[in-house]
């Protein structure tokens, strides 16, 4: 088993955790909202234009993955006047993208995945 720093998961996750765990790592499929999350915790409170404007998308779309990582738990949002400023303010969301972002910038010289993303292998 490999022990990290910031491992706490000390007892056996039932099939509920598991089934919510792989939800969020499905929301997390989509490079946008992944984009997002990094884009808000290095500039935190940022509203939906700005977020856009950001990641090189258009406010709607931006808004409604926003929505779904509201949802999820994984952003929160507060209202200043008629906008919606949104936030990572859950550690376990910060520490979960930086370690997947880590691990792969890190490792540039590792295989990549194959996956729909991933492009050819030959």
């Amino acid at each position: 088993m490999v022990r990290t720093s910031h491992q706490r998961c000390t007892r056996e996750p039932t099939g509920r955790h598991i089934d919510d765990a792989a939800a969020v790592f499905h929301l997390l499929s989509a490079p946008i909202r992944l984009r997002l999350l990094w884009w808000l915790l290095h500039h935190p409170e940022r509203d939906v234009t700005a977020l856009a404007a950001a990641v090189g998308a258009k406010v709607p779309a931006v808004s409604q993955h926003l929505a779904k990582l509201r949802l999820a738990g994984l952003v929160s949002a507060r209202t200043q006047g008629a906008q919606h400023i949104y936030t990572v303010d859950d550690p376990h969301v910060a520490v979960l993208i930086e370690q997947v972002l880590d691990h792969i910038t890190d490792s540039d010289a590792r295989p990549r995945p194959v996956g729909p993303q991933s492009g050819p292998t030959s």
